[in-house]
């Protein structure tokens, strides 16, 4: 795919399918995503890559962060959590790995970065004819989960990337008017 029409035309894809996609298709992906942005080159991401019974332990952990949360909720709301990983074959978590305290990269410079990455695997996926939706939520921010996922204090999840197969068609993404977004200092 010609990169100005992937950036034009990329689209989030809901509805995902096997097959997980082949360690070649996830290499292009993390090489992608290694090249975003990133001042004094801290590399500050790092990705979980969640399938077959990780999908259902990410599951788990997501049921556990529901109940810790939301202690009245009952097991048809746990087991509706529990699901929410299934709907993609494959889901990569990104991680921004956020050293604090430098005084030329501040953290939220360090998120982006991560930001980036993520936005690099989305745009590789469509690249390749997979289909991808970078979901956050509150399980992005949950104590619950950032402690299940081993992230240290300042870290932070930028997202879940849910990927595979489209099981739809790519929709025609809406044509927005850079002018009603910029503002010229001339």
């Amino acid at each position: 795919m010609e990169a100005m029409t992937l950036l034009h035309e990329r689209s989030s894809m809901g509805k995902l399918a096997g097959p997980v996609p082949d360690r070649e298709q996830l290499d292009a992906l993390y090489r992608a995503a290694l090249r975003a942005p990133d001042h004094k080159e801290l590399m500050p991401w790092r990705f979980i890559e969640f399938s077959g019974t990780g999908l259902d332990r990410l599951g788990e952990l997501f049921a556990e962060s529901e109940a810790h949360s939301n202690p009245q909720a009952d097991e048809k709301q746990l087991e509706s959590t529990r699901k929410k990983p299934k709907r993609a074959p494959l889901i990569i978590a990104v991680i921004a790995r956020v050293t604090p305290d430098l005084a030329k990269v501040p953290p939220i410079e360090q998120v982006l970065s991560a930001g980036c990455a993520a936005h690099a695997i989305v745009l590789a996926a469509q690249a390749q004819g997979l289909g991808a939706m970078w979901r956050t939520g509150s399980f992005a921010f949950d104590p619950v989960v950032r402690e299940g996922l081993g992230l240290a204090e300042h870290d932070a999840i930028v997202g879940f990337i849910y990927l595979g197969q489209p099981g739809g068609r790519f929709r025609t993404p809406p044509v927005r008017d850079p002018a009603d977004f910029v503002e010229c200092w001339s």
